[in-house]
């Protein structure tokens, strides 16, 4: 009789510990499906769900793994206030540790200004200031921010779609911009005038670059001319050898130098047209979402004339995804 006894204890333990596990599995995966699991991914273009908004920020430089530190230093000085973080590379294209980003809170929006307090009290712990303008168009997408594990589940379903969606497009769509405001977080990518989104840290390292790739340019260029002086004088050297021989060698080595100087044209001015993101569709191609008042705003361009897009969030991924992904 005891051991019965004993064995039908050991089947309720079981049991029991049984139906705990299945409690636990169908809470973990109902804690998933409230933070985003299951929610549909709509990527459109139109009008922007924010406006100017005036922001306390840090820059980096680095993987964007390491954004989440800033994140909670700016929660500590005001957890009221709505976070944002602007990435300017793309992770696919740009190693990690070359990643530039700014990550902050949300200070004002609209005509409201900042308190000084306010101000005060970020710059006291290495927050610069800065404002952005309302974008005029942008591709944007939201999701649920429920949980800390919707911010994962986002950056992990979001930014693909977004990929895809700028790449079948064929858009000029950067920097990347994260709003994380109430229940919502907002990706919104402007399609004109990205250099306003440019905090100024950004915008010197983007001077450094371009001054760099001048240099570059031009002592190609001064090789080139060497070249070709080299060329000249050969050419020089057999006129004065045999006056027969010079009319036979101009006229065969002339013209290659002249194609070689129109194919080095040709390869200047691709290489111009490929950096100045002229490649865009403009937004006439694009089903643009009804503003307010019903009106969209057919016929823009995007604004990308004075920006080197090849690493910025407008190439096709071809390597690993970034950090935080």
């Amino acid at each position: 009789m005891v051991p019965q006894v004993s064995i039908m204890t050991d089947w309720v333990l079981l049991g029991l510990i049984a139906a705990l596990v299945v409690l636990l599995l169908l809470t973990v995966f109902g804690f998933v499906v409230y933070s985003g699991l299951f929610t549909e991914v709509v990527v459109s273009a139109g009008s922007p769900p924010v406006g100017s908004m005036t922001l306390a920020y840090k820059f980096r430089v680095g993987p964007y793994g390491e954004s989440g530190q800033l994140f909670t230093d700016g929660c500590s000085i005001s957890s009221k206030l709505c976070s944002i973080g602007v990435y300017y590379d793309n992770p696919h294209t740009v190693s990690p540790e070359k990643c530039r980003f700014a990550i902050g809170r949300i200070l004002s929006e609209g005509d409201a200004k900042p308190s000084e307090e306010q101000i005060k009290r970020f710059q006291k712990y290495g927050f610069k200031i800065f404002s952005f303008p309302a974008p005029s168009h942008v591709v944007m997408a939201t999701f649920p921010f429920t949980t800390p594990l919707s911010i994962h589940l986002a950056v992990n379903r979001v930014h693909p779609a977004l990929d895809t969606y700028i790449k079948e497009r064929k858009l000029c769509a950067h920097p990347r911009i994260e709003i994380y405001k109430q229940d919502r977080i907002y990706f919104v990518c402007p399609l004109a005038r990205q250099g306003d989104f440019y905090v100024p840290e950004m915008k010197e390292l983007e001077r450094k670059s371009r001054a760099a790739a001048a240099v570059a340019e031009d002592a190609q260029t001064d090789i080139t001319g060497v070249d070709t002086m080299s060329e000249t004088s050969s050419i020089s050297v057999e006129a004065t050898t045999d006056s027969r021989d010079t009319s036979v060698a101009t006229s065969i080595l002339l013209p290659l130098a002249g194609s070689r100087g129109r194919e080095e044209a040709d390869t200047r001015s691709e290489h111009s047209y490929s950096e100045s993101g002229a490649s865009g569709s403009s937004f006439e191609e694009l089903d643009l979402e009804a503003a307010a008042d019903g009106e969209g705003a057919p016929g823009l361009l995007p604004d990308a004339g004075s920006q080197e897009l090849a690493d910025k969030w407008t190439k096709e991924p071809i390597a690993a995804e970034r950090g935080e992904e």
